[in-house]
């Protein structure tokens, strides 16, 4: 009996040592499942990484070529009031001057004593104006170039409306009608003075047909020193730049024109560049820097 309550008894002991290893191993597994951290997905507002796969640039090769735009050509007449002509190119900061036979057809051509036209230049457009002359005859000098006439018309009706009355005296002539009149000028008053008031053949400029010689409408003082200072001259010097034209020959300037005082002789060289030359006081020698030499001798 007793061996058998001992027997029942170490049973019991073992089964309890068992339950506890059992639990035992249930407690730590669970604290382990408690120390390791949850796996946690979390999304990213950044965009994905794409690799590049354009290779790195050729250090040692050539620029691709970009072609530029070519630039506008000058056709020589500026929208300001510095602006030069055709006629007239830039040379280390100066100016240049080139002969009127570089560009003849040009409306601010330098024609005078230095600079020559060709010898058969005659203009291609060369129109009656439209205005009271002093004589009745459609002969070559009431012709002018349409630009020039069309802006000579507009002026005679402006100063007409001012109850000034223009006329036409002389506009174009070609280079052999100058050479007859220069030759009668020179054996009428000798070269030099004839040289004072007409231009020898090739140097007129009424042989672009811009230029154009005025008086009042009855021809009293046409073309002559009385001229000045009538009221048509004076309207002139106060308006021609308004429609383009300049007094070519103004006062006190002989010594940079090489011609005395002309107040009837115009020439049509456009307005913004008529009006800035006249506001300036200056002749268009000046305005290109090119004033005539001239021997008193």
């Amino acid at each position: 009996m007793r061996k058998a309550t001992i027997s029942v008894f170490g049973l019991a002991v073992i089964l309890i040592i068992a339950i506890a290893a059992f639990n035992s191993l249930q407690i730590n597994a669970s604290i382990k499942d408690k120390d390791e951290p949850a796996s946690v997905t979390v999304q990213s507002n950044k965009p994905p990484v794409v690799e590049n796969t354009t290779p790195p640039p050729d250090q040692d090769a050539e620029p691709p070529h970009v072609e530029q735009p070519s630039p506008e050509p000058d056709d020589g007449v500026k929208n300001d009031s510095n602006s030069k002509s055709e006629n007239v190119t830039a040379d280390s900061g100066q100016l240049v001057v080139e002969p009127a036979t570089a560009a003849p057809e040009s409306i601010a051509a330098l024609v005078n004593k230095q600079y020559a036209l060709p010898e058969d230049y005659e203009p291609s457009d060369l129109v009656y104006p439209d205005v009271d002359f002093t004589f009745d005859e459609k002969i070559d000098k009431r012709k002018l170039r349409k630009v020039a006439a069309d802006a000579l018309e507009e002026m005679f009706e402006a100063a007409k409306e001012d109850g000034i009355f223009l006329a036409g005296v002389s506009g174009y002539r070609s280079h052999d009608t100058q050479k007859a009149l220069f030759n009668r000028y020179v054996k009428k008053d000798g070269l030099e003075n004839a040289r004072r008031y007409s231009a020898e053949p090739g140097h007129s400029e009424h042989q672009t047909g811009l230029a154009i010689d005025v008086s009042g409408s009855n021809g009293k003082c046409a073309a002559q020193d009385c001229f000045a200072g009538t009221k048509e001259a004076e309207w002139l010097e106060k308006h021609a730049a308004e429609y383009g034209f300049i007094i070519r020959y103004p006062k006190e300037k002989e010594s940079i024109t090489g011609y005395k005082y002309e107040p009837w002789h115009l020439r049509y060289i456009g307005v913004e560049l008529a009006l800035s030359i006249t506001s300036q006081g200056i002749t268009l020698e000046e305005y290109y820097n090119a004033a005539v030499p001239v021997s008193n001798e």
